[in-house]
């Protein structure tokens, strides 16, 4: 993938080493819920393909439901990262900014605007609650914030097999897409229905909530091959990638068996059919995951 020469994004915030945004106490948990024991679910949650806050407290990230924005102030660096990773993500950043400018107002009749990423390390604030690194990259829709902690990319390749840059970018592009989705009105109107369902019935509706990221990750793909950003050997990097996190590897990995009510993400082969729907088609229409039969 190639990035190095591409712009550097302006809606990048870098808490990285801030010491966790001023944390005195996590925020999201139940009554007697230690730090501990908040790390431990979060890990397990991880493995499991599980939202790891609706283990600790019955809050939803995707959603935001039960978070509550914070409003307290925390440090960023001045100017755009400096170290290769941090330029990577601004890059990809960028890269997404400058696709769905143009592709959403088309396809979506829905002018884009740009949501923050923040790369932090370790703990941090977000308006959905705490960010923590074991719970992965997620989009919070309260602050309109993607937040990354970029050592999950390292656990990516070392523990799940799936790694490489345009790999990276597509777990970005996904947290995107979940911002697309936000501007759309899809993520509340989905996130409505949730509330109101069975715990089967709203998996199955978070099962499609991502695979719709997905689909749009590969809109966002089709669109940076058109632009001669793409190296060979950079979509089977994101196929293994998505085949690496789906919620049947990852449920088999961690606890020996498969549970498909239990799935949020959906299965290895269906988020690398849906990243290629996306992919070839380079449509938004072609990502109705709530309308087609998965």
């Amino acid at each position: 993938m190639q990035w190095q020469d591409y712009r550097q994004s302006d809606n990048l915030e870098d808490r990285r080493g801030d010491g966790g945004g001023g944390f005195a106490g996590l925020p999201g948990g139940r009554g007697g819920i230690g730090i501990g024991t908040m790390v431990v679910l979060g890990l397990l949650g991880w493995a499991l393909g599980i939202d790891p806050r609706i283990l600790i407290g019955g809050a939803e990230m995707i959603g935001g439901i039960g978070g509550r924005e914070q409003t307290q102030e925390t440090r960023r660096s001045s100017g755009p990262p400096q170290d290769e990773m941090g330029r990577f993500v601004s890059a990809v950043l960028a890269q997404n900014e400058d696709v769905w400018t143009k592709l959403l107002p088309q396809q979506g009749n829905t002018r884009y605007q740009p949501p923050q990423l923040v790369l932090f390390s370790g703990v941090n604030r977000s308006g959905c609650g705490v960010a923590q690194s074991a719970m992965g990259p997620f989009y919070c829709p309260n602050d309109r914030k993607v937040y990354l902690d970029t050592s999950f990319f390292q656990e990516m390749q070392r523990k799940l097999g799936g790694g490489g840059d345009f790999a990276y970018a597509y777990v970005i592009a996904h947290e995107v897409g979940h911002h697309i989705q936000n501007l759309l009105g899809i993520l509340p109107k989905a996130n409505q229905l949730r509330e109101r369902s069975s715990e089967r019935d709203a998996n199955a509706i978070s099962v499609r909530i991502e695979l719709q990221a997905d689909c749009f990750a590969g809109v966002w793909g089709h669109n940076i091959q058109s632009m001669g950003r793409l190296d060979q050997g950079d979509i089977e990097e994101a196929m293994r990638t998505a085949a690496a996190i789906g919620d049947d590897k990852l449920q088999k990995a961690a606890q020996g068996v498969v549970v498909p009510d239990s799935f949020t993400h959906g299965s290895s082969a269906q988020r690398t059919k849906w990243f290629n729907i996306g992919f070839q088609s380079g449509s938004l229409q072609s990502c109705d995951t709530f309308r087609n039969a998965i």
